[in-house]
């Protein structure tokens, strides 16, 4: 397929409404509703459906999960009616404003549900490869982190081999965004200390 770039407006049109999409703190609207306070002020700090899960409530982690993840696919097919890459762009452009949301100072969330979003979004099967090396890293070492590490950095390989190369690289990208904002994470793990799917702390 002939890669077309979109038009500059259509381009910028991307970025900012993916960007205003991807914005949304859904774990901290989500939290303070369910009069939960500010889920800032718990555990990791984050606004994920990871950190909200540590409020005690399910369902409300839940929500955040399945709400942070359509950001990403809905800025996908929104723009991807018009262009694949303007779909492209789009995705990118809220998985960086779930990370960097200027409503919050630019501090949000790690990524990952957004990243997955936007996976379903550009390409199904490679959301459904996500999900089963997620669960099957989680099966084996019962580390969150872990199997969100491993299942994004085989994302880019999915999408290659559907024949994807815009898509791949820039969930290639992605990725590496993500693997950024999980460092703590990853120290724990090299050092035996992160926490454990199921563990009490």
């Amino acid at each position: 397929m002939t890669f077309v770039p979109p038009s500059p407006s259509l381009a910028l049109a991307a970025l900012v409404v993916g960007y205003l999409l991807g914005s949304i703190p859904f774990g901290l609207l989500l939290t303070r509703a369910a009069g939960l306070g500010d889920v800032r002020a718990i555990g990791s700090g984050n606004i994920g459906a990871t950190n909200v899960l540590r409020t005690g409530r399910k369902d409300i982690a839940a929500a955040t999960l399945l709400l942070d993840g359509l950001k990403g696919t809905a800025a996908v097919l929104i723009f991807s009616h018009f262009s694949i890459a303007a779909g492209v762009l789009a995705g990118f452009a809220a998985f960086l404003g779930h990370i960097f949301p200027v409503w919050l100072n630019f501090k949000g969330g790690k990524g990952v549900a957004v990243f997955v979003g936007c996976l379903f979004g550009l390409a199904w099967p490679a959301g459904l490869a996500f999900a089963a090396i997620w669960l099957t890293t989680a099966k084996l070492s019962r580390y969150s982190s872990l199997s969100a590490l491993v299942a994004s950095a085989a994302s880019p390989l999915v999408l290659w081999a559907l024949g994807l190369p815009l898509q791949s690289l820039a969930i290639a990208v992605m990725a590496a965004i993500l693997w950024r904002k999980h460092g703590e994470n990853i120290s724990r793990l090299r050092a035996g200390t992160e926490g454990r799917i199921g563990e009490k702390k």
